[in-house]
């Protein structure tokens, strides 16, 4: 599989599981994890001033996400999304692998 088309099915496979975790609770049982590891270090999270409180809705901030096509991370700004009952809101995030390479931990609701 060329490099290009390596990186559309990564984009398009994370864009669907991204769709999924928007999802209501009672419909949120089955679920899609996509992992993305690269070599380039996201750079540092952009202050945001988060909204005053919003009844029914969890503030999810802003995060870096890797763009193949640009081959450089690009902010996805905060936005609010509808509270789940029984769920809580994990930030989008980014770890350090052993090897130095950098994994994405898309934002969703856990129990």
């Amino acid at each position: 599989m060329s490099r290009k088309s390596t990186a559309l099915f990564l984009s398009a496979a994370l864009a669907l599981a991204c769709t999924g975790l928007a999802a209501p609770a009672a419909q949120a049982a089955p679920q899609v994890s996509v992992g993305v590891g690269i070599g380039v270090a996201p750079p540092a999270p952009r202050f945001e001033r988060a909204p005053p409180p919003r009844a029914g809705y969890a503030w999810a901030p802003g995060y870096w996400q890797w763009s193949p096509r640009m081959r450089r991370h690009v902010w996805v700004a905060g936005r609010w999304m509808r509270v789940h009952p029984g769920y809580r809101y994990v930030p989008a995030r980014w770890r350090q692998g052993p090897h130095g390479h950098w994994h994405f931990n898309a934002g969703h609701w856990a129990r």
